[in-house]
């Protein structure tokens, strides 16, 4: 994309009437909302047009009754048990079948954003209502996120809360609000961090839940951002979200997850002034962006690298193959992304990072596994060579691949086994294998 391909508003609208609303556009629009899309999921999107996807995808949506009633089993099953790997496989069947996937999407986003581990929390209730907490403001007030964050329990845990005591401020938590959560690195200097310690000194876990510790707390003149006063730890919070480098280090966090791994400064500003002006609230940034030229720009398009929850979850919806949920929690991990243990307090920094010899390895294990066990939908696709070779194109690539890789796949098909079902099953793994697959 050149200088100046959006005018002077990086964020103006997509005309989806003029400019084109086709399969390709309503799959790209679904595989960065929510984890893979099936040919029903596509079909939808096409019929509803751009402005009715967009926004059922940022407005609440009722749960079917089926799958409410999944979704109380496996959470009872791990606060039963206290075992991670059951809560891991609650959240999954949440990101494959809630009929609200952009908040589940959202919901990953945050978790890696306040990157908090069950590694040294150790506890599956903790860690649930960390992400019931994220889930309810997933599309809602980033301000009312980090305001409940400071007074999360996992993250106290995580973050030694209880060792932020009067006469000895533990700065873990202070330096992750300004460093990680709110301005990134250069917008804050050493004493910000060491007066905003002060100010949630007391701020301690008592009998499982929140306590503010009077006892323990400074109630002295603090200086911090340029403000003195008798401030605690809302005030920071409050005085973090003021400062200019919050909405665009959200925007440029946001541009990252959903439209290219390396965002203009000219989109980041356009971004940070539309999260500013709607006061945090992320239902109607989203909105804008998902309507843009921006997210539908050509350089957007197959620009980012599917993550671990993409590749996976993405190709059991694409195939509507069935999940064995506890292991694709374990196969999420072995690719990089251990749900609840995120590696380090930066979250999953994604990109290429996702990619490596030992990770493409096991993505193809992954798929080789995947179709080995896969039904193949009886008279649901099409019989002839090139049309069955273009629908797993469409339908897995978005249409994107070259002539003479269209025609192998003819070819190996036109030659391949004749059992039912054996063909489809080895086009799959072909298709799910190539460099192309790894990108949406």
């Amino acid at each position: 994309m050149t200088r100046g391909a959006h005018g002077n508003d990086p964020l103006r609208p997509y005309d989806s009437g003029t400019m084109g609303w086709t399969r390709r556009e309503a799959t790209h629009l679904l595989w960065r909302t929510q984890f893979g899309a099936s040919k029903a999921d596509i079909d939808n999107a096409l019929a509803a047009g751009l402005e009715r996807a967009v926004e059922r995808l940022v407005t609440s949506q009722p749960e079917s009754q089926s799958f409410q009633r999944s979704d109380h089993l496996l959470r009872q099953v791990a606060e039963d048990t206290g075992n991670i790997l059951d809560l891991k496989a609650w959240w999954i069947n949440r990101m494959l079948h809630s009929a609200n996937p952009l908040v589940e999407r959202m919901s990953l986003f945050w978790h890696s954003h306040f990157a908090t581990s069950d590694v040294k929390v150790r506890s599956v209730r903790h860690m649930a209502a960390q992400n019931d907490l994220i889930r309810g403001e997933a599309l809602g007030s980033f301000s009312a996120l980090l305001s409940g964050m400071a007074r999360d329990v996992a993250m106290l845990i995580w973050l030694d809360g209880n060792a932020n005591r009067k006469r000895h401020a533990n700065e873990n938590f202070a330096r992750e609000v300004m460093e990680l959560f709110a301005l990134d690195v250069g917008h804050y200097s050493e004493r910000d961090i060491s007066e905003a310690a002060r100010a949630f000194t007391g701020w301690h876990v008592r009998n499982d839940r929140f306590w503010f510790n009077r006892r323990q707390h400074d109630f002295g003149q603090k200086t911090v951002l340029g403000r003195t006063g008798d401030l605690d730890g809302e005030d920071v919070i409050a005085l973090c979200l003021a400062q200019p480098a919050c909405p665009r280090f959200l925007a440029r966090k946001l541009l990252h997850a959903f439209v290219t791994i390396v965002p203009r400064e000219e989109d980041v500003g356009a971004l940070a002034s539309s999260i500013r002006r709607h006061d945090f609230h992320m239902a109607p940034v989203l909105r804008q962006l998902l309507l843009s030229q921006l997210f539908f720009s050509p350089s957007a398009r197959h620009a980012l690298i599917k993550s671990p929850t993409d590749f996976v979850l993405g190709a059991y919806r694409s195939t509507k193959s069935s999940e064995n949920l506890r292991q694709t929690a374990r196969v999420l991990a072995r690719l990089g992304q251990d749900l609840f243990a995120p590696p380090t307090v930066k979250g999953w920094e994604g990109g290429r990072l996702w990619i490596s010899s030992s990770s493409l390895l096991q993505r193809t294990n992954f798929v080789a596994d995947l179709v080995a066990d896969h039904v193949v939908p009886i008279n649901s696709e099409p019989k002839r060579p090139e049309r069955l070779v273009q629908y797993y194109i469409d339908l897995l690539l978005s249409g994107r691949a070259d002539e003479t890789a269209s025609d192998r796949l003819v070819q190996y098909v036109e030659e391949g086994a004749r059992k039912p079902g054996a063909r489809t099953r080895g086009l799959l793994h072909l298709i799910m294998t190539m460099p192309e697959y790894q990108l949406m």
